[in-house]
């Protein structure tokens, strides 16, 4: 029974840890990312527009500008985190006679309310996890590698 306690001691100590940093971590914070792909445009605005339709956190569009950009809020009905996904899509010259490219880029303007989810967002997960995934998902559309850059 003492190994119980100790046990549930130990939990409940690590947990305030996780809180008392993740308190000390900042609430806001920007993460991006890049991938370039060897597809024009209006291809990469069709995968990204595809993919981005099947999140299940609660967004709306603010700004909508095919096939080069596209911002996203999360709505006030989540309370745990928000800010806005601003997903920008350049062309790249072609060398050579190759085909049209494009850079992809998505930056995430966030915040973290819960400092518990905050330490796990920043330490844990990272803030690229999901801009990560949606970026491979679209470079495999393509098949293509999904060689990621950024901050």
């Amino acid at each position: 029974m003492k190994w119980v306690l100790f046990g549930v001691a130990g939990i409940v100590v690590l947990v305030c840890l996780i809180a008392i940093v993740g308190a000390m971590l900042p609430r806001d914070h920007v993460a991006s990312r890049t991938v370039r792909l060897r597809r024009p445009q209006q291809d990469v605005w069709n995968a990204v527009t595809t993919e981005t339709g099947k999140s299940s956190v609660p967004v709306e569009v603010v700004e909508r500008d095919p096939p080069r950009r596209l911002v996203t809020r999360v709505t006030a009905a989540e309370k745990n985190f928000g800010g806005t996904w601003t997903i920008a899509i350049a062309p790249e010259a072609a060398s050579n006679g190759s085909a049209p490219a494009s850079v992809l880029t998505i930056t995430e303007d966030g915040w973290v309310a819960n400092p518990i989810f905050r330490f796990v967002s920043r330490v844990v997960i990272g803030h690229h996890a999901t801009m990560d995934g949606l970026l491979k998902q679209v470079a495999a559309k393509f098949s293509e590698p999904p060689v990621l850059s950024g901050e």
